[in-house]
């Protein structure tokens, strides 16, 4: 004889998209809302035209110095990176393309993993262009892309929503059962496939680059008085206790050796003594073209590149990467997660407007600091600001470890 359980009775009826069978359609299911989907249109149609031209100027120049039409120095610094910004606005673009394309067939999922994608290179062309042509109007156009596909990216991830409805969800439930079942195992936060540890998404990973820039701060500072004998200002921004290398660092790291973690300590060192040298590689090269500053130099010391990066260095990289992912990250995760669930997003917003500004404020300053030391009187409001505020003073006394040569850096 056929039975019927309470389940039978209870289940609601599936709806369409729901693959669960509990009533409730999939997130990555949802219908975007209409400004997403105008947005897809306009990148779309954006990068439709811009590929296009991009190529044709990269043909040009191409022909141009294959037959001598033009005198320019392939080897010269300025011109190759002109070449690199073009090459990665043509991947950007290419890339939008594909993104607008999701975006209008409603792939939350596809969408989100593209703008976590497209963000990487929207940094790289606000990078390039401010090693082009310092601070000015050039930088608004990859700022807007990269502000709002951050945004895009938090507002389409199907994990941060599902977080989202779940904290909806406890607000009217007088048992908190989702949560504390998931925070009892030590699975908030963490990679619902598996293979990662962490959840790569937009809140965990500026909490990751917001404890890396104190944490490294206060490892380096500690480090240079035990050798050197003496406290220095080690910052990176204009205010506050940050250094954003090594928040970086900490992201990279994470990033690349995410899926490493149940891997062999000696695996986890070879491959962050590879990947923490050349991000401080190419830290100490762009602070060179775009400022001309010099933070650290390791000429003549063990494995020196250029004086970039260095053997011994390397190996302290490699020993961060396994305390990194072994020890601290785990650590790290139950304390990101002991933000209360109120005050979770709006704090993260504050913070993150905070960094922005200070961020924004301190390469303002650098490009003043350069303007100066290249023999240029402050002719403006905001020179004059920053000159007033911000002089050589002060700026040699907030970053001690660094030296500018305006002959050493790329810009146009």
């Amino acid at each position: 004889m056929e039975t019927t359980t309470r389940d039978d009775h209870t289940r609601q009826p599936r709806l369409p998209g729901d693959t669960n069978g509990d009533g409730r359609v999939d997130i990555d299911d949802r219908r975007l809302p209409l400004i997403a989907r105008i947005y897809g249109v306009l990148v779309l149609i954006s990068g439709i035209v811009t590929i296009p031209g991009l190529t044709f100027i990269a043909i040009r120049g191409i022909v141009e110095v294959l037959t001598g039409a033009t005198g320019i120095d392939v080897l010269d610094l300025t011109f190759i990176l002109t070449c690199i910004q073009v090459a990665v606005m043509l991947v950007s673009s290419a890339c939008m393309v594909v993104f607008g394309i999701f975006l209008l067939c409603n792939r939350r999922k596809h969408a989100a993993r593209w703008a976590y994608a497209i963000i990487p290179m929207s940094i790289a062309e606000g990078m390039l262009s401010l090693a082009l042509a310092g601070v000015g109007w050039n930088l608004i156009p990859p700022i807007a892309q990269l502000a709002i596909l951050t945004t895009l990216s938090i507002v389409l991830d199907p994990a941060l929503l599902e977080e989202r409805r779940l904290q909806r969800t406890l607000k009217r439930m007088d048992e908190r059962s989702d949560y504390e079942e998931a925070l009892a195992k030590g699975m908030l936060g963490r990679d619902p496939s598996g293979k990662g540890y962490i959840e790569l998404e937009f809140f965990n990973i500026f909490w990751l680059f917001m404890i890396g820039c104190v944490f490294g701060l206060v490892v380096e500072t500690l480090y240079h008085r035990v050798v050197w004998g003496e406290w220095q200002d080690r910052a990176g921004l204009l205010w506050g206790p940050f250094s954003p290398i090594y928040g970086c660092g900490a992201v990279v790291l994470t990033a690349c050796l995410n899926r490493l973690w149940r891997s062999h300590p000696m695996l986890i060192f070879c491959m962050s003594a590879v990947i923490g040298g050349a991000f401080e590689y190419f830290v100490s090269w762009f602070m060179e073209v775009a400022f001309g500053i010099t933070a650290w130099d390791y000429t003549g010391k063990w494995l020196s590149i250029d004086g970039r990066t260095s053997g011994k260095y390397m190996v302290f990289w490699g020993f961060l990467g396994v305390v990194w992912v072994k020890f601290l990250l785990p650590r790290i995760l139950k304390l990101i997660n002991r933000i209360p669930w109120k005050v979770r997003y709006s704090l993260t917003a504050a913070v993150f407007a905070f960094m922005l500004v200070n961020a924004a404020m301190t390469l303002m300053a650098f490009d003043c600091w350069y303007g100066r030391v290249s023999g240029l009187e402050p002719d403006s409001p905001v020179t004059r600001f920053f000159a007033e505020h911000f002089g050589d003073a002060y700026m040699e006394g907030r970053f001690q470890t660094m030296t500018i040569d305006p002959s050493r850096s790329g810009r146009l």
